[in-house]
C-alpha cells in the first residue's frame, strides 16, 4: 500500500473494488484520465502495485493499491479506512467477482463452499463496499456506486450457473 498522506483530487476519489488487467485496470485509468484520485482495491497487492504505478506514471495522477478480500467483511472495513483516509469517496466501483472454473461444471456439482464464497464475493462483498461509503455521500449529498457485470450475469450461459446466479444482483447497476 502506497503512503496515504495525500491531498485528493478536488473530484474526489473513485475507489475501484476488483482491478485486474482488463475492465477493472480500464475503469480506474479513465478515472484517473478525469483527474480523480483513484484508490485501487484487490487481493492480489503485487499486481495491483504495478497497475497503481503504470496508471499513475501514464495519467500523471495519484493511483493508490489496498489489498481486499471482498468475501471478509473485516478485510473490507480495514481497506476502506485506508480509502477514506484519503479523503471523500465520490465514485464506487464494484466490479470484484468470484471466478468461475474455466471447464464449468452442471449445477449439480458445484461444491457449496465454492458457492458460498462466490455469495460472499458476488452479493454479500457489494453490500458492505456500500455500507462504508454510503454513509459519507449521504452527508454530501452526493455520490455514485456502480455495480458491473459480466454476460454470464444476465443471460444465462451453460456451465456457468454459479455465477449467474451469485452475480445477477450486480448487474450494470447505478444509483444515488
Amino acid at each position: 500500500m502506497r503512503n496515504m498522506a495525500c491531498s485528493a483530487s478536488p473530484k474526489g476519489i473513485a475507489a475501484i473494488v476488483g482491478v485486474g488487467p482488463n475492465l477493472g485496470r480500464s475503469i480506474a485509468r479513465k478515472f484517473a484520465h478525469e483527474g480523480y484520485t483513484v484508490a485501487i482495491l484487490a487481493r492480489d497487492l503485487g499486481r495491483l502495485s504495478r497497475f497503481a504505478d503504470e496508471i499513475a506514471r501514464e495519467e500523471k495522477t495519484q493511483v493508490f493499491a489496498i489489498r481486499i478480500d471482498c468475501s471478509d467483511s473485516r478485510s473490507v472495513r480495514e481497506a476502506f479506512e485506508g480509502v477514506l483516509s484519503l479523503g471523500f469517496v465520490e465514485v464506487l466501483v464494484y466490479n470484484a467477482y468470484q471466478t468461475v472454473p474455466w471447464n464449468p461444471t452442471n449445477f449439480t456439482d458445484i461444491r457449496i463452499e465454492s458457492f458460498e464464497k462466490s455469495l460472499a464475493v458476488n452479493t454479500v462483498g457489494p453490500f458492505h463496499c456500500a455500507q462504508q461509503v454510503i454513509p459519507g455521500m449521504m452527508e454530501r449529498g452526493r455520490g455514485t456506486i456502480l455495480f458491473t457485470g459480466c454476460t454470464a450475469s444476465l443471460n444465462g450461459i451453460a456451465g456457468f450457473s454459479e455465477l449467474r446466479r451469485a452475480g445477477r444482483e450486480k448487474s450494470n447497476f447505478h444509483c444515488i
